[in-house]
């Protein structure tokens, strides 16, 4: 379990992290999401006791990282997948890091082949893919067969097979009654991978709440295409109800359920061609409810750089 009280951070004027609190549980997959900016990595390289709270504190397990006795069996970390000595193979690199924490040699060979690295093992690792490198990392995290899991991007470089494999992995860890905490900006990935959603903007907590509620609780619509499109518009107008037109017979409705539309339709006569319900991705939500959090935007309105200049 990783419990986080007030948790603060400053480097100078900018307050990176403000008042974090929350419990990250075991059990489960805890998705870690906000966007750039938002202090996803000082909150955990803060629980990772790589960088001191200016204020308030956090445990792993009841106490503070550095306090426990052998560290890499309590918690696996994927921080950064390349920060590896490129001259050594996968195989010894991973061979060090347990003869120092005291992580028997056969562990080593268990993570190797967990991680699908056999082949490639006694290569050295300035020779890996992004995927390959990404491998290696997590079966650093996975060395120690430690109770808590934090990961971050976990995914990045891999290809699907890669994907499906992690995903599969950190669902079987949780379901060992482990604790799983993964940042990533993979919202699909998200959204088939995690249970509980930790979301934070410019350093400060949105969010603590399930996948399910907080995709239930945001943006929902109706799509309809009807040869009587405008008779029923007229029928659906009211001050909580929102109707556009994104195409000839097709109306998108804010503000009423599909059961509702359904009823009003028949209520006036009109015949439906098509009733869609449509539910808010986690991509979606996420997009609403962070949309005031956002550090960096884009010009939207600005053209493609280079376009129109001796394309």
């Amino acid at each position: 379990m990783i419990e986080a009280h007030g948790l603060t951070k400053r480097y100078g004027d900018k307050l990176a992290v403000d008042d974090l609190t929350f419990t990250i549980k075991p059990g489960i997959v805890t998705g870690f999401l906000g966007p750039n900016g938002a202090g996803k990595s000082t909150t955990i390289r803060m629980i990772m006791g790589l960088d001191e709270p200016t204020a308030g504190s956090v445990t792993v397990n009841g106490r503070p990282y550095a306090e426990h006795a052998a560290p890499l069996r309590e918690v696996g970390a994927l921080l950064e997948a390349r920060a590896v000595h490129t001259g050594r193979s996968a195989y010894n690199h991973l061979l060090a890091l347990a003869a120092t924490t005291g992580v028997p040699r056969r562990r080593v060979d268990e993570v190797v082949d967990l991680v699908g690295l056999r082949e490639v093992a006694r290569k050295r690792v300035g020779g890996f893919s992004l995927g390959m490198g990404q491998r290696l990392g997590i079966a650093s995290a996975l060395l120690g067969d430690p109770s808590t899991l934090i990961l971050d991007e976990p995914v990045n470089g891999l290809d699907p097979e890669g994907i499906l494999w992690i995903r599969n992995l950190l669902k079987a860890f949780a379901a060992e009654g482990r604790t799983v905490f993964v940042s990533s900006h993979l919202m699909s990935e998200m959204a088939l991978t995690a249970e509980q959603l930790i979301i934070v903007g410019r350093g400060k907590l949105i969010a603590d709440v399930s996948v399910a509620e907080f995709t239930r609780s945001s943006r929902h619509s109706v799509r309809v295409r009807s040869p009587q499109a405008g008779v029923l518009r007229d029928a659906l107008a009211g001050p909580e109800v929102t109707v556009s037109t994104p195409e000839a017979d097709v109306l998108e409705i804010d503000g009423l359920d599909s059961e509702t539309v359904g009823r009003i339709a028949a209520e006036h006569g009109v015949m439906l061609f098509e009733l869609v319900p449509h539910t808010a991705s986690l991509e979606e939500a996420f997009m609403e409810l962070t949309r005031d959090d956002v550090e960096f935007r884009g010009n939207e309105s600005a053209g493609l750089v280079g376009a129109g200049r001796g394309a």
